[in-house]
C-alpha cells in the first residue's frame, strides 16, 4: 500500500473501521505477471460495479485514506486502482463514462477487452457493496477532508452567473413586451352581451390593457427579484477576480453573509456613482423583500388601514424595535423605474476596470483561488484581449480533462 497522510485520532479510528469493511478488497500490489499487466490493459466493465458511490468518494477512500495504489492516467481514464478480491485481480476505474469495477480479459491471445464473466459479476456486485459500506463508514474522514480543503485556496467555485443572468432578462423582457402591449390595448374594449331567463338583455365590457398591465406587473416583480439573486452569486466571482477572496473559507463566509456585504467587497464605495447605484438599489432590495418574501402586504410595507375623520389610513410596519408602526415611509417602487436603474447599473457594473470580468464571469468557468494567489487573475485583468486569451485557454483545458484527453 502506498503512504498514508498522519490523521486526527478520531479520523485514524475511521480509516481501521473502513478496511475492516473493505474485507476481502485489498490492494493488488505489483503485478504477478507480465501476464497480469496486459490483462488489467483489456479489462471490461462489469454491470456489478455500475453501483459504486461517486467518483471522488471512492478515490478519497481508497487513495488518499487508505493508500491504495493508483496507477496513474489512461487514455480516457483518470485514475486506476488495481485491487484483489478472494485473491482475483480487479480494477476500480474512472473512466470517461464513469467509474466503476473492471475485469481483466486474462485471454493470452486477447487483443481487446471481452465481456465479463458470471464469476466476475459475483465479485463485481460484491466489491461494489463493501465499498459503499466503507464509505458510509468513512463519512467523518470525507468532512474533515472538506474543512481541510475549504480552509486553503485549492478550491474552484462554481460559477452559474449566466444562467442566473438569464433568468433575470427573461422576465426582464417578459416585463418590456407586455407592458408595451397593455399600451397598444388601452383603449380596446372587449364586450360581452348576455340575456337572462326573463329575456332581459345586459352587457359588460373588460379591457384587455387592465391584465396585461397586471401580469406585467407580476414579470417586473420576477425580474427584480432576479436581479437580486444574480448578484448575490456574481459579486462573489467578481470579488474573487479582484484578489479580494482568497480561500474557501472566505467564500463560504462572503456567500452567507446579507447582499450588502457582498456589495461591498465586490466594488468600491467610495466611487461616487457607486455608492449613488448602492444607495438606490439598496432601497429597491428592502421594498421588494419586504413586499414580496417578508409578507408585508404593501409596496411601502404597509399592512393594516385604521379608520379616522381622514378616512382609511395606511399603517406601516417598520423594521425598527422602538416603533413598529409608521404612518410616513418611502415612495412604493415602480417596475419600470426599478428596472431602468438596475439598467444602469449593469452598464456601470461593467465599466472601467471591471470590464475584464464580465468575460471571465459570464463563461461560467469556475473561479479558481489557486489563481488568485498566483496573480493569473490580476494579468488577466489588464485588459478584455488579456482575459479573453485566458478565458479560450481555460475552457480548452477543462474541456480536454472533461474528455479525458491527457
Amino acid at each position: 500500500m502506498a503512504t498514508v497522510m498522519s490523521l486526527p485520532p478520531n479520523i485514524e479510528r475511521i480509516r481501521t473501521k473502513a478496511l475492516n469493511a473493505l474485507k476481502e478488497v485489498l490492494p493488488a500490489g505489483p503485478p504477478r505477471s507480465s501476464a497480469e499487466s496486459k490483462a488489467l490493459m483489456l479489462s471490461a466493465r462489469t454491470n456489478g460495479g455500475r453501483s459504486l458511490p461517486k467518483y471522488y468518494l471512492v478515490y478519497f477512500l481508497l487513495i488518499d485514506l487508505l493508500g491504495y495504489e493508483d496507477l496513474g492516467q489512461w487514455e480516457k481514464v483518470a485514475w486506476v486502482i488495481p485491487v484483489r478480491y478472494q485473491d482475483r485481480l480487479y480494477s476500480i476505474e474512472h473512466r470517461k463514462l464513469g467509474v466503476g469495477v473492471f475485469a481483466p480479459n486474462h485471454d493470452p491471445a486477447a487483443n481487446m477487452s471481452g465481456m465479463a464473466s458470471e464469476q466476475a459479476e459475483s465479485d463485481a456486485r460484491e466489491i461494489s457493496a463493501a465499498i459503499n459500506k466503507a464509505v458510509s463508514i468513512a463519512e467523518p474522514y470525507f468532512e474533515w477532508r472538506a474543512e481541510q480543503a475549504a480552509s486553503t485556496s485549492h478550491v474552484n467555485v462554481i460559477n452559474s452567473s449566466g444562467e442566473l443572468f438569464d433568468r433575470y432578462t427573461f422576465f426582464r423582457e417578459k416585463f418590456y413586451s407586455l407592458t408595451e402591449e397593455a399600451e397598444h390595448r388601452k383603449d380596446e374594449w372587449l364586450i360581452i352581451k348576455s340575456t337572462s331567463p326573463d329575456g332581459t338583455v345586459g352587457t359588460s365590457g373588460s379591457n384587455p390593457s387592465y391584465l396585461l398591465r397586471r401580469e406585467a406587473k407580476w414579470q417586473g416583480q420576477a425580474a427584480i427579484e432576479a436581479f437580486f439573486g444574480w448578484t448575490e452569486h456574481s459579486f462573489i466571482h467578481l470579488a474573487i477576480l479582484q484578489g479580494r477572496l482568497r480561500t474557501g473559507d472566505e467564500v463560504a463566509a462572503l456567500a452567507a453573509a446579507d447582499w450588502k456585504a457582498k456589495f461591498k467587497a465586490a466594488l468600491d464605495l467610495t466611487h461616487p456613482d457607486t455608492k449613488s447605484h448602492y444607495d438606490r438599489l439598496l432601497d429597491l432590495r428592502a421594498q421588494i423583500r419586504n413586499f414580496m418574501a417578508h409578507g408585508a402586504f404593501g409596496k411601502r410595507g404597509e399592512a393594516f388601514h385604521f379608520h379616522s375623520g381622514a378616512g382609511a389610513v395606511p399603517v406601516l410596519l417598520t423594521q425598527g424595535q422602538r416603533h413598529r408602526y409608521a404612518l410616513t415611509g418611502k415612495p412604493a417602487f415602480d417596475e419600470g423605474a426599478a428596472i431602468a436603474d438596475i439598467e444602469t447599473f449593469i452598464e456601470h457594473l461593467w465599466s472601467g476596470a471591471r470590464t475584464p470580468a464580465k468575460i471571465y464571469i459570464f463563461s461560467e468557468l469556475p473561479s479558481i483561488l489557486t489563481h488568485v494567489l498566483d496573480g493569473t487573475y490580476a494579468q488577466a485583468m489588464q485588459s478584455e484581449q488579456d482575459m479573453t486569451e485566458f478565458v479560450d485557454y481555460l475552457a480548452h483545458s477543462f474541456d480536454n480533462a472533461a474528455n479525458m484527453d491527457w
